[in-house]
């Protein structure tokens, strides 16, 4: 274990919501304890999606060691547990070598499932979820949205229904077993690395600050070429219906390029979405109580983040 981080902190994880600055104060962080980036971000995993994901430059990650970016195809499938079972190896080797594992992203069920262990819950039903898919089709998601509300009113706060694979299968475990997915969440859990002692950096802004960095992030987005890399995507031959490509960005300039709206109504559309998903995000964290909270401009004042944070 490294001198500068007490042994009982292998683990120091960065979060909080989509735009509030995460990736300068976990490299930052990184070189100062001698550490590696691990990611638990479920759209950065992905290659070939980097503008649209804000996931880190090359000239970053070369920076520091970085981990679990770029590891999957866009067609490839990666779930929770999948990530888990990738991830573990990752960080025990990291730690193995005297280096703290520094998970950053914004995913907080990756985080969960990772430092707290996979819930059991009913296995796939293919069949629920073809007919689910095509009474999503035919009237849309809003009784659905009542259905999964009556078994658990905060389903929502951390399921969205636009991420369409964990929204149905939600409804699907409700089916299934008759039981929301939340109650399974909170059975037994294996797989994790729990126990693992985990020190928890929280970065928030005020809303108003927080959403005018999301709008200028978007901005530069479309700046960076967010439109060309989505085209490029498509031009690969990668199914618009892909779960990575209908995460944000990705699934409002599709919008755009198939011509169901304007330019200027995807910008929009995206720069509202992703408000609501950091709205999301910070309900997600918040009701973790042991993440020490700081603004991102406190930290970057500090000569030494880990002696500062950690008192």
């Amino acid at each position: 274990m490294n001198k500068q981080l007490p042994q009982r902190f292998p683990i120091v994880a960065i979060v909080g919501p989509t735009a509030v600055g995460k990736t300068d104060i976990s490299i930052r962080l990184a070189k100062e304890i001698k550490g590696e980036i691990v990611n638990f971000d479920s759209i950065q995993i992905y290659k070939h999606l980097n503008i649209g994901s804000a996931k880190p430059t090359a000239q970053e990650q070369k920076a520091v060691a970085h981990h679990l970016f770029d590891i999957v195809e866009p067609n490839e499938f990666i779930d929770v547990t999948l990530y888990v079972k990738k991830a573990i190896p990752v960080i025990k080797r990291i730690i193995a070598n005297s280096k703290t594992a520094l998970l950053t992203g914004g995913t907080g069920f990756y985080l969960n499932a990772l430092l707290e262990g996979l819930s059991p819950s009913p296995n796939k039903n293919i069949a629920i979820r073809h007919t689910l898919k095509k009474i999503i089709k035919q009237f849309g998601t809003q009784e659905l949205i009542e259905y999964l509300k009556e078994a658990d009113e905060t389903i929502l706060s951390y399921i969205h229904p636009n991420d369409t694979y964990r929204f149905i299968r939600a409804l699907e475990v409700l089916i299934e077993s008759n039981k929301s997915i939340s109650w399974w969440w909170k059975q037994g859990k294996k797989d994790g690395l729990v126990g693992w002692p985990t020190f928890k950096i929280g970065l928030i802004r005020p809303r108003e600050e927080l959403y005018k960095r999301i709008e200028k992030r978007v901005d530069k987005m479309i700046e960076e070429g967010l439109i060309e890399e989505v085209k490029s995507l498509l031009e690969k031959g990668y199914n618009p219906k892909l779960r990575p490509l209908r995460s944000l960005g990705y699934r409002h300039i599709i919008m755009f390029l198939s011509g169901e709206v304007s330019l200027d109504e995807a910008i929009y559309l995206l720069k509202r979405d992703t408000r609501h998903y950091a709205k999301r995000q910070i309900t997600w964290f918040k009701a973790d109580p042991t993440i020490k909270w700081f603004h991102p401009e406190e930290i970057t004042k500090m000569n030494k983040i880990w002696k500062s944070v950690n008192k």
